[in-house]
């Protein structure tokens, strides 16, 4: 029994960093064509489909894993840990009609395979996003962005304010909150060797995983389908490289890598929208409260009744409602 619950713990932990609320108003013509627009396609992204559409681009860094779709101005989607692109499927489906959308592994996490050494803390993954970005000729891009993909996005903001044309921001890492607490027994965790021998016992044993990580992190955790939970897992503990790159992940979140951002925050132009999950007891609700006070341009915040940290996978409409809302002025 001590084991199993040490274990729901460490699930819990393993967030990196880690039901629609009211928006206010009487609903417009504007209002029913966005949420229209946010329905999705008859036939959204499964595992099989996204592995399907995965593309390789070759950088100083390693091969980075990415999916494409849509055309037009470009949408660049920021996922959490220990998650990878495929966190965004929902909101790509509905968002690939009116954007160029990409969806990026992170280096240690995912399916990019990154060179042994390679630094994988934050301000090194925005360095590789730029350069993903040139070798895909896209100058500036709108952000969409979740939990430690959150700190990545703030980051890129201010290294290449012209890049950025909005940022979407959902429950996610920000200076006086990096890394919260929740996320510290992961890191010490990955510090003793011991993170991807406990992630890799979700594998083989589904129910673990949605009991605990899933229970964590999103509202039903029934949901937490076997191929999703395959498709995330298995890429973390694919070999030994892989393993000491998921520690390594984890270890470069402390210490904290938004240090001293604030005052170059509070110069960011660009408009901002916060989308956050009501019910996440890994950020907390200040962390919105603390963004929207920042950001200059900020749009306001949509409090997301019930969801937990990772609800864009179980509400993409509302990803996709929101970021047309922005993007549409």
């Amino acid at each position: 029994m001590q084991r199993r619950q040490f274990m729901v713990a460490a699930a819990t932990a393993l967030v990196a960093g880690g039901v629609i609320g009211a928006v206010g108003g009487c609903a417009s013509l504007r209002d029913a064509r966005l949420d229209g627009a946010a329905t999705g396609p008859a036939r959204p992204l499964d595992a099989a489909a996204y592995r399907a559409s995965r593309r390789f681009a070759q950088l100083p860094f390693g091969r980075i894993a990415y999916i494409e779709r849509g055309e037009g101005a470009a949408a660049v989607f920021l996922h959490g840990a220990p998650l990878n692109g495929y966190q965004w499927r929902g909101a790509i489906d509905r968002l690939s009609a009116h954007r160029r959308c990409i969806a990026p592994d992170f280096m240690g996490l995912g399916y990019s395979e990154i060179h042994a050494g390679q630094s994988l803390a934050a301000d090194a993954q925005t360095a590789m996003l730029a350069a993903l970005l040139d070798s895909l000729a896209i100058d500036a891009v709108d952000l969409v962005a979740s939990d430690s993909g959150g700190a990545v996005a703030q980051l890129f903001a201010v290294r290449y304010p012209r890049r950025v044309r909005s940022m979407l921001l959902s429950n996610c890492d920000v200076e006086p909150d990096s890394p919260p607490p929740k996320v510290m027994p992961a890191i010490e965790m990955a510090r003793a060797g011991t993170l991807a021998d406990a992630t890799a016992q979700w594998l083989t044993d589904k129910a673990l995983a949605r009991s605990t990580f899933g229970a964590a992190v999103f509202r039903d955790p029934a949901g937490f389908a076997d191929e999703t939970i395959e498709y995330y897992v298995s890429p973390l503990v694919a070999s030994p490289l892989r393993r000491a790159q998921y520690h390594a992940f984890h270890i470069a979140l402390a210490p904290n890598p938004l240090a001293g951002i604030e005052a170059s925050l509070r110069r960011c132009r660009a408009p901002v929208r916060i989308v956050w999950g009501a019910s996440d007891d890994i950020f907390a609700q200040s962390d919105a409260d603390y963004l929207d006070r920042l950001l200059p341009n900020s749009r306001g915040i949509r409090r997301v009744a019930g969801a937990k940290l990772f609800f864009q996978e179980e509400f993409p409409e509302v990803i996709a409602q929101e970021a047309l809302r922005l993007w549409q002025g």
